[in-house]
């Protein structure tokens, strides 16, 4: 009996799993390089209007001191007001290193791009509206 109960609850979870997976994801992403400048750029896959588009900060490991300590740069994203049904935005961003902005020489949003063989330490946590008005979430595995 509690044989069956363990082997039910685990088929269950790994159920569950599967259609939180599965779920269709709302935004794709890209980084585009525009001459010296990355800029993160989001396309909404919906058919649906998304608004109140918000990506949080990330908050970057120190390079110098492998990663120990609190994080000394991060990275602030401006809100978007709505984004139409396959429509692309490009998200304005600012790089701080410790506390105060950087000029264009030492951004850091490149270090937010994938590079293959590599772990994605980074996620880009975004948040939005759906046209009933719920905030939803969706998290992206970026970074190198």
């Amino acid at each position: 009996m509690a044989l069956e109960y363990v082997t039910n609850a685990l088929r269950n979870k790994a159920e569950s799993e599967q259609m939180i997976n599965n779920k269709p994801k709302p935004f794709t992403h890209r980084f585009v390089n525009d001459g010296s400048n990355v800029l993160l750029e989001l396309t909404n896959a919906t058919k649906q209007t998304l608004k109140s588009v918000e990506v949080l900060t990330v908050f970057l490991k120190n390079e110098e001191s492998l990663g120990a300590g609190p994080s000394q740069v991060h990275i602030r994203f401006e809100a978007i007001e709505r984004i139409l049904p396959s429509e692309k935005s490009v998200l304005a961003h600012t790089t701080l290193i410790n506390g105060k902005p950087a000029d264009l020489e030492r951004d850091q949003l490149q270090r937010l791009q994938a590079v293959d063989g590599k772990v994605n330490p980074y996620v880009l946590d975004i948040s939005w509206q759906d046209p009933e008005g719920k905030t939803r979430f969706q998290r992206i595995p970026v970074g190198h």
